[in-house]
């Protein structure tokens, strides 16, 4: 069974999605206060946990007609967005060790699409 490039387009647009989730989620933890009314009125929060459903909804899409073992390693792509997005939203440093983990992330879905090929 190949995996259609459909597939592989659903499970990126959902690691995309979701990156943007895990930087909702921060931005939301940022103004919590321990209160409740702080964690129900916090639209960030909320945001983020849309994100993440939303990224799960094509994630399953992607996976309907693929194949398991070559799309699911691509949602560490979220990773790589995620250092993307850390540098834009909260300044977060790019260093050596995020490079070298980067590097490793992207050489091992390009093997993975090579091998599906």
């Amino acid at each position: 069974m190949k995996t259609p490039l459909s597939s592989i387009l659903l499970v990126l647009l959902a690691s995309f999605i979701g990156s943007f989730g895990a930087v909702l989620l921060k931005a939301g933890a940022a103004r919590l206060h321990g209160a409740w009314q702080s964690l129900v009125f916090n639209y960030r929060l909320g945001a983020g946990v849309a994100f993440f459903l939303l990224s799960s909804y094509f994630f399953v899409l992607g996976v309907r007609e693929g194949e398991l073992s070559v799309l699911y390693p691509m949602v560490s792509l979220g990773y790589v967005w995620t250092l993307l997005w850390s540098r834009v939203f909260f300044g977060e440093a790019f260093t050596r060790g995020k490079f070298l983990g980067l590097g490793m992330i992207l050489s091992g879905i390009v093997l993975l699409y090579a091998g599906n090929r």
